[in-house]
């Protein structure tokens, strides 16, 4: 406790830390406060008592934060704007112009956030109408559902999803931590208490009595444990340095050890994310059509099956994208390092490329495995409100994003000289010194 109140304390004397950190919590209070902002001529008391909050509606509010079930202004949340940002990365893939753009450096991403926020009203001028209709109007939330009613009630979903879009990017630009991701957990953490205080109840009623209870929390939080060892598992190459000679004088680095650190999870909580917000689709959708039907039904079979398969497909995906093999190489040349037993080139990049594939397959897996615990927690007897935090997205999502902020604040405090956050001085996964700066 000693070196936590230390900790906070070192906290409070970096000036921009500080400044960055209370301008975090301050866009997520206003997110918050939006969450609670209800759709003019929405009567919400009819709205709770005529909605279901089961099946992938439940999921969706957990990922609004509430905002779902009460019709808020943010209800559609920040997930059209990843929709977006998924499609405009496939077509990075397909399209020579989209890819053209990626190389141009700081223009060409500014060029694509543009056609982003474009896409993303687009999305959700599609999804606002199946909401209002399926969620708002056929639960009689509406009295008077007329045309000057569905225009202001698009503009404020609209509004309200490019809003939340604009506090995640000044939260990743001048706060701390990656901002649309931040704002996802917060949702979710602000149902974790409700969730647990919900399982005591039910178990406390009689159905396993208080030792089940303490059962389920010993599961949830070595659940917790297993999920950090793998999302900060690293595979570490070896590389070493030849002699450098700089001007009349040596400077010898022969026999230097440094390391690539490859991470089983190279592509972080981004496939989980990805996956979730494609299978939202189907609940947005308002059809009688049964394929549409068992997909919007996430403790069914083909939901769990066709999220599994989506998230090992978006882990290579997006681990493809992120870590270049090739360039990895090239900056080990250039640099005078090469993998011991290795010929620099070609030949480092396929080594470096066989390697990272070995290790996205298991980790890939483990993902899917996590995002379907839920389903398999509810064939046991556990509520819906708690089981979507025994695994899941809402799990992987919680522990990716807490690591990744801690390790910014650690960056943060290691640069100026303090301890960092944990006994050690340093939380795994965050480059050190003497990691290759080419990732």
């Amino acid at each position: 406790m000693k070196k936590f109140i230390e900790t906070i304390k070192n906290i409070w004397k970096v000036e921009e830390l500080r400044n960055r950190i209370l301008l975090t919590f301050g866009l997520i209070l206003i997110y918050r406060i939006g969450s609670f902002i209800i759709i003019p001529g929405v009567d919400q008391g009819a709205l709770a008592a005529n909605s279901s909050g089961g099946g992938l509606v439940g999921l969706l509010d957990l990922f609004a934060g509430g905002a779902f079930s009460k019709a808020s202004i943010m209800a559609l949340g920040i997930m059209p704007y990843i929709s977006a940002s998924i499609i405009m990365q496939l077509l990075g893939m397909a399209v020579p112009v989209v890819q053209k753009m990626q190389k141009e450096g700081e223009s060409g991403r500014r060029k694509i956030n543009g056609y982003t926020r474009v896409l993303t009203i687009v999305i959700c001028a599609f999804q606002g109408p199946s909401y209002l209709q399926m969620y708002v109007i056929n639960a009689q939330g509406v009295a008077d559902p007329n045309l000057m009613w569905w225009v202001s009630s698009m503009m404020l979903l609209i509004a309200g999803t490019m809003f939340a879009m604009w506090l995640g990017e000044r939260i990743t630009d001048k706060g701390v931590g990656n901002g649309i991701s931040l704002l996802i957990t917060v949702g979710i953490l602000a149902r974790f208490p409700s969730a647990v205080f919900g399982e005591f109840l039910e178990r406390n009623s009689g159905a396993g009595g208080i030792f089940m209870f303490l059962v389920e929390l010993l599961v949830f939080f070595a659940i917790i444990i297993v999920t950090v060892l793998i999302v900060q598992g690293v595979r570490r190459v070896p590389i070493n340095y030849a002699k450098r000679v700089v001007g009349q004088g040596k400077v010898t680095d022969a026999g230097q050890r440094s390391y690539i650190p490859l991470k089983v999870n190279a592509s972080g909580v981004m496939p989980i994310i990805f996956a979730q917000a494609i299978m939202t689709v189907p609940t947005m959708i308002n059809s009688d059509n049964r394929i549409l039907a068992e997909l919007a039904d996430y403790r069914g079979f083909w939901y769990n099956f066709v999220f599994a398969i989506m998230i090992i497909v978006f882990t290579y995906f997006y681990t493809a994208i992120t870590i270049n093999p090739k360039q990895i190489a090239d900056d080990l040349k250039r640099n005078g390092g090469f993998v011991p037993g290795i010929k620099p080139g070609s030949d480092t990049a396929d080594f470096i490329d066989t390697i990272l594939s070995r290790i996205t397959f298991p980790g890939s897996f483990f993902l899917a495995a996590i995002a379907i615990i839920p389903a398999f927690a509810m064939l046991f007897g556990i509520g819906d409100g708690f089981a979507m935090f025994m695994g899941g997205t809402s799990m992987l999502i919680m522990v990716g994003v807490v690591l990744d902020t801690l390790q910014q604040i650690e960056t943060y405090l290691l640069n100026r000289h303090y301890d960092g956050l944990m006994e050690g001085g340093r939380i795994r996964g965050r480059r050190g010194a003497n990691e290759f700066s080419g990732l």
